[in-house]
């Protein structure tokens, strides 16, 4: 099953429940939480839900078991989860972008709350070849606050040789090359954190430590604005996953994969140097998978920067 973002406005994020966001600000003492989801070697596609309490509390889900081939999933996106009561009983459905190989999927697939899944594993809708050589695949979807207000739905792909690639997907599923950027090879990982109606926003940290902010305009040519937040000490992280905190705040989650480690932060509104950064601890579980990646409800917006 394949959803368009449009048909999604009302729908109720599942993991919200077990990751609900807070009401007040990222470094308030309120806890927030995020879902990091990953796959397995086996190709079980789990969750964990993470609360920013200090120290940190963390809950482990199977999202959708056997969901994909084992050790065939390179790269996934933040993928939707959406409550779906089906005619057959499912509880909710999951879908998002996927690297397999050298090509790009859409992936989708309902499943009940055990993680069993109806008819496994995910369907698959391929969208094309050559994304092999890609880092990070990441989709920004803009619904406007009122009914018929602007809506748009962008895709973006850091090539590991450091262009960073942005495309447009019409309401019928046609993609449009956008625009690309080159000078992006010392980032590890991205995080989308802000999203508006003519720009987007990402949270990024390099090999060499610092950490940035990626502002991207939604007009043509593709100009993206980059902005220092720190300089060092982030460059042990292979994952940025980040979650809306309150109106300005964000939880982001740092993983290491180096000692399956991940790290939590509460990180006040994106404003460079001046950016509040406050240490939640260290996450009390194993990141032993490959490949990670956040949960969402397309529908929610994103005020980061």
């Amino acid at each position: 099953m394949i959803k368009p973002l449009a048909t999604t406005a009302a729908a109720l994020l599942a993991a919200a429940t077990l990751a609900p966001a807070g009401t007040a600000s990222a470094t308030s003492t309120d806890s927030c939480g995020l879902s990091a989801s990953s796959v397995t070697a086996r190709g079980d596609h789990n969750n964990l839900g993470i609360l920013s309490t200090r120290p940190p509390t963390a809950t482990g889900q199977a999202l959708g078991r056997a969901a994909f081939a084992p050790g065939r999933v390179k790269v996934m996106a933040t993928m939707s989860v959406l409550i779906d009561q089906g005619p057959d009983g499912s509880q909710y459905a999951v879908y998002g972008y996927v690297v397999i190989g050298d090509a790009l999927y859409q992936a989708a697939y309902d499943a009940h709350g055990d993680g069993i899944i109806d008819n496994p594993p995910a369907a698959l809708r391929r969208i094309g070849g050559g994304w092999g050589n890609f880092t990070t695949v990441e989709e920004a979807e803009y619904q406007g606050p009122t009914q018929g207000g602007v809506s748009r739905w962008n895709v973006y792909g850091l090539r590991s040789d450091g262009v960073l690639f942005r495309w447009s997907v019409s309401s019928k599923g046609v993609w449009r090359r956008t625009g690309s950027a080159p000078g992006f090879s010392s980032v590890k990982s991205m995080a989308l954190v802000s999203k508006s109606a003519t720009y987007d926003t990402f949270v990024a940290n390099t090999r060499g430590g610092a950490l940035y902010t990626i502002h991207i305009p939604t007009s043509s040519p593709m100009k993206p604005v980059v902005k220092v937040v720190r300089t060092r000490t982030w460059q042990g992280f292979e994952t940025l996953i980040a979650h809306k905190c309150g109106v300005y705040g964000t939880i982001l989650l740092g993983i290491d994969k180096d000692t399956d480690s991940a790290y939590l932060y509460a990180v006040g509104r994106f404003t460079g140097t001046s950016t509040v950064i406050q240490s939640v601890g260290k996450v009390p579980a194993t990141f032993a998978d490959n490949v990670y990646a956040g949960l969402k409800d397309p529908g929610t917006p994103l005020n980061g920067e």
